[in-house]
């Protein structure tokens, strides 16, 4: 198990992180918060402890690779980035301008971007390349790719999984952002993606099941999957159940945050929410 102290620090660094990414996108008037706001914890753990990267060295062949394959949920990405050293914050004013190095979905010009998210579902096939790649030229780095539930009613994510197993790609790590909300509404009224636990052991996965915002739960998951990765040849799925906008209560679970930015009222709200939660951690 991995120490409390550093769950603590971690979750709090997340928090922090929440607030960036409402400054960001309330600053570019554009942007998705509620899938921003989902992912942060599970983003804040990768990259500051799990993840073998050098932000001195973006294009090291031997580090890990990250897909975020729901690209929409940049803002999140971008403050995480920054924060690690990637590059300078102050490039976050310029998120969705024009020929910023920000834009709205991930392009790989932005340094520690190994893939240009847009189109949903594409992330897992990408990431079944990179896997592969790793295993023909013998490295051992790992692939972690966050996908959606939205984006998990995609065919190609299951011709991907499929194809994740016969492989073999046991350097292979999914996490799924199980925030139940996509752009029109709750995913369960949308179209329902079941039972997914049973489904990806069916497709020949390791399962983990996690709470997405308990940062113990989500460092152990972590560490559990390099102990799969020891004993068995299967790629990893992560499902982390957490809530669309978690932080800001009227965003959670409330898809008009898909992808609106807060205006004046709604900012100075989410800001004095943040600041408790931030107390409080």
């Amino acid at each position: 198990m991995v120490d409390v102290h550093l769950a603590k620090e971690l979750q709090k660094k997340a928090n922090q992180f929440r607030k960036e990414i409402i400054e960001v996108i309330y600053n570019a008037k554009s942007g998705h918060p509620g899938g921003s706001l989902s992912e942060i914890d599970i983003l804040t753990a990768l990259y500051f402890h799990k993840l073998k990267i050098d932000p001195k060295n973006p294009s090291w062949q031997d580090r890990d690779r990250f897909v975020l394959s729901k690209g929409h949920a940049s803002p999140g990405y971008y403050v995480t980035l920054a924060e690690k050293g990637y590059f300078s914050k102050s490039e976050l004013k310029n998120f969705r301008k024009i020929n910023s190095l920000l834009q709205g979905h991930p392009e790989l010009s932005t340094p520690g971007v190994d893939f240009a998210g847009g189109s949903l579902g594409q992330g897992m096939s990408f990431s079944i390349g990179l896997a592969l790649a790793g295993k023909l030229d013998k490295k051992n780095y790992k692939i972690y790719t966050m996908i959606g539930d939205g984006e998990s009613q995609e065919g190609l994510v299951w011709e991907a999984s499929m194809a994740a197993a016969f492989y073999k790609l046991d350097n292979l790590v999914v996490i799924l952002d199980k925030n139940q909300v996509q752009q029109t509404g709750l995913t369960k009224e949308v179209m329902d993606i079941g039972d997914v636990t049973a489904k990806w052991k069916a497709f020949g996965w390791n399962v983990l099941e996690i709470d997405g915002h308990n940062m113990q739960e989500i460092l152990d998951a972590l560490d559990k999957a390099d102990e799969l990765h020891e004993k068995e040849q299967k790629p990893i799925m992560i499902i982390a159940k957490t809530k669309k906008g978690k932080g800001v209560s009227f965003m959670e679970l409330n898809h008009k945050f898909h992808g609106k930015a807060p205006n004046d009222d709604e900012y100075r709200q989410a800001m004095e929410e943040l600041d408790k939660l931030i107390a409080s951690s």
